[in-house]
């Protein structure tokens, strides 16, 4: 195969339950361009990595061994340990182009075609695209932050389960840092030095379960707190 004109990266951490349809949404893409798959395995315990294999993905390895900041809290530990696995699925990427999904979002066939026209045709470096989030009705609270204020700011947010930027750029930056809300972090980053924006279309769907699980104030809550600690060391 020829160098892969883009390399998606999939963190995942016991994500059986959903990988599955994730990498089938990533094997349907309708596009004659050369692409890559690369799952980054968190040290699961069921069968994410073997679900991975049986895709075609190439199994990127995140020893369980990063050492949580002092005092961080689990959630907090979490999202250092995403961030990095993002970044390691970076550093093994052939593309020009990353674009970085979680496992349990799903992407329109036309998603690596669309997205690739896209910011081509504005000139941009990095970019995400209305989404759809899947499970209870307040979601769509969480929803219309996305598709309707992100876009809307003068460095827009571009979610870790949907972004899509320029190698190059990617690491000019120095990719995903080790903070909370690492993906608002990035593309604040990111918006600084270089051009971003949204695909105006709904090109992915993904799972709101963590709302079902805490609650739409719980929500805020946590990604207040997380932006906080953002804040504070200076992204």
């Amino acid at each position: 195969m020829s160098d892969p004109a883009v390399s998606v990266v999939v963190p995942a951490k016991d994500e059986a339950a959903y990988l599955p349809e994730c990498l089938e949404s990533l094997h349907d893409q309708r596009t004659d361009r050369e692409y890559e798959v690369l799952v980054v395995d968190g040290d699961s315990d069921d069968a994410t990595a073997e679900i991975a294999r049986e895709y075609g993905a190439t199994l990127v390895e995140q020893p369980n061994d990063l050492v949580e900041h002092q005092g961080a809290s689990a959630s907090d530990s979490s999202q250092s340990r995403i961030a990095d696995a993002r970044h390691r699925g970076a550093e093994r990427a052939d593309g020009d182009w990353l674009a970085f999904v979680d496992a349990d979002t799903v992407l329109d066939p036309a998603y690596l075609d669309a997205m690739l026209r896209f910011v081509r045709r504005e000139g941009l470096a990095g970019a995400s695209s209305r989404c759809r989030m899947v499970g209870p009705a307040r979601a769509t609270v969480m929803e219309a932050t996305i598709n309707h204020v992100f876009p809307r700011l003068a460095r827009p947010v571009l979610p870790g389960f949907n972004c899509f930027v320029r190698r190059d750029a990617y690491f000019d930056v120095g990719g995903f840092p080790d903070v909370p809300n690492e993906d608002t972090a990035f593309s604040r980053t990111l918006g600084r030095e270089w051009p971003t924006g949204y695909h105006p279309e709904v090109l992915v769907e993904t799972s709101a379960r963590r709302i079902a699980d805490s609650g739409l104030t719980g929500m805020l809550i946590y990604y207040l707190r997380l932006d906080w600690h953002r804040i504070r060391a200076d992204y």
